[in-house]
């Protein structure tokens, strides 16, 4: 090899040499900045005195009909069997499950009852949410864009209808954080079916997205052991197992340096709550210490490991130890079809919980400072799916209108919110879209969504997304 050719090898090598360097240093620079810009930003929360210090969010998905539970159109039997005009309709899309039928009105097949002093009507399948209605603000006006399950499930939860955001529950464990060290911030409990579900639960609806991964929700399963390698092994001594992971935080830590990879950071995190929750989920999940008259007010599903009922005391507990974020989620609303008698078991399911654990909350004195959400991705139609005179009839998705209620911290109880046409097609008066939720649960916890960001690939993104969004301050307390 000549000199100048070996010269040439050493300055290419010292290039790539440098350049690996300085590419590393950029990219620890990025990391590091974004950290700080991160904790920065979380030491400025909560923007202002919140409400609420944690929220509930009891997820029914597949998409209650509001028609029959909520939204009472008194004139529609009028209507039955004829074809929904083309003014109400408006050349809106419809599901590949319903566009070639036509589009004849099937009128609420339930009858509503009057409630409380704020004479709210609630369809009867739902008695026991009827009776709490004083504590209640039911949403009739609310709107979303997707109009099949998972993407709008997925934005209904995490703002966007693509996988890949954090989901409000993770936003929530990023901005405020924990107020238990031995549980999990955010906490997912799904129900156990009496029958298989058809409905399914993705894991980016609980998912962290681009924030850190300690911030997704923890899953407790409906089985002997909540969640799974809790346990030590047999023989294993605690002292060990605290022994092995200080030397295993050591080394992480080492790695860090050399790094700055968040995710590392989650790592030595995650490994300490898991020796904290060796404790703490037993404890939590040992219901033998309710009582009877507990059991009586939630249902008789309650002493159902797993079921709808159960989680909702355990949810209470989960509140009870100052969880931060707590989600149930109850599938198999979706009702294209029996909607006289699959709708009808998933309110049995439901209602006498749901409303159990409002009172429950209330009467602990947890319910002041206590957010609770109620509801699924979007509504159903008017037009009944099928022959709609037949007790086969169902509705098809509609994200055009549906009802939510929430109750509790910062929430105007025995109110209602929005107005739909008399189709329970349009929302004619206060609409109030998915985006506007976020921002006003997020405001009830203390926090200004359009300040609320998270950097990432050059760009600071919020749960309310860029589009317009608006806290819904008619609600408020």
């Amino acid at each position: 090899m000549s000199h100048q050719e070996t010269q040439l090898q050493l300055g290419r090598r010292s290039f790539l040499s440098q350049a690996g360097f300085n590419f590393g240093a950029l990219a620890a620079g990025a990391m590091l900045g974004d950290e700080l810009a991160a904790s920065e930003l979380k030491s400025s929360l909560p923007h202002f005195a919140p409400k609420a210090k944690r929220v509930i969010f009891l997820t029914q998905s597949g998409g209650p009909s509001q028609i029959e539970l909520f939204d009472h159109k008194p004139e529609l039997p009028k209507l039955a069997g004829t074809e929904l005009p083309d003014s109400v309709r408006q050349g809106q899309r419809l599901t590949g499950m319903t566009k070639n039928q036509k589009q004849l009105i099937l009128p609420a097949i339930t009858k509503f009852n009057r409630h409380g002093e704020c004479g709210r009507l609630v369809g009867e399948w739902l008695p026991h949410i009827g009776s709490i209605s004083d504590d209640l603000c039911f949403v009739k006006s609310m709107v979303t864009d997707e109009i099949n399950h998972a993407p709008a499930m997925t934005k209904f939860l995490t703002g966007h209808q693509l996988p890949g955001r954090p989901s409000f529950g993770a936003w929530a464990s990023y901005g405020l954080g924990s107020m238990n060290s031995n549980l999990p911030d955010y906490v997912v409990l799904i129900s156990k079916m009496k029958r298989p579900s058809d409905q399914p639960l993705y894991d980016h609806y609980w998912g962290s997205g681009f924030l850190p991964s300690k911030h997704q929700g923890v899953k407790l399963r409906s089985a002997k052991d909540p969640v799974l390698y809790l346990n030590d092994p047999d023989g294993f001594p605690r002292e060990l197992r605290r022994e092995m992971l200080d030397g295993l935080a050591g080394m992480n830590r080492l790695h860090h340096t050399e790094t700055l990879d968040p995710e590392i950071e989650t790592r030595i995190a995650q490994y300490e709550m898991a020796f904290r929750m060796q404790t703490s989920i037993p404890d939590l999940t040992d219901l033998s210490d309710e009582s009877d008259e507990t059991f009586e007010m939630y249902g008789p599903d309650s002493r159902r490991p797993g079921s709808y009922a159960a989680n909702c005391i355990l949810a209470r507990r989960l509140a009870e130890r100052d969880v931060r974020f707590i989600q149930l989620f109850h599938p198999d609303w979706d009702h294209h079809s029996r909607l006289s008698s699959w709708c009808v078991s998933r309110c049995v399911d439901t209602d006498q919980p749901s409303a159990a654990l409002v009172k429950d909350l209330k009467q602990r004195g947890l319910l002041d400072d206590t957010l609770i959400i109620w509801g699924g991705e979007f509504g159903r139609g008017v037009a009944g799916q099928g022959k709609w005179d037949s007790p086969e009839a169902g509705r098809d998705h509609h994200p055009r209108c549906f009802t939510i209620w929430m109750a509790g911290a910062g929430i105007k109880p025995g109110t209602s919110y929005g107005q739909t046409d008399d189709f329970s097609y349009n929302v004619v008066e206060n609409p109030v879209h998915v985006r506007d939720l976020h921002a006003t649960a997020l405001h009830v916890l203390g926090i200004d969504h359009e300040r609320f960001t998270h950097r990432y690939q050059g760009l600071d993104f919020k749960l309310t997304g860029v589009e317009p969004s608006k806290v819904v301050d008619d609600i408020l307390a």
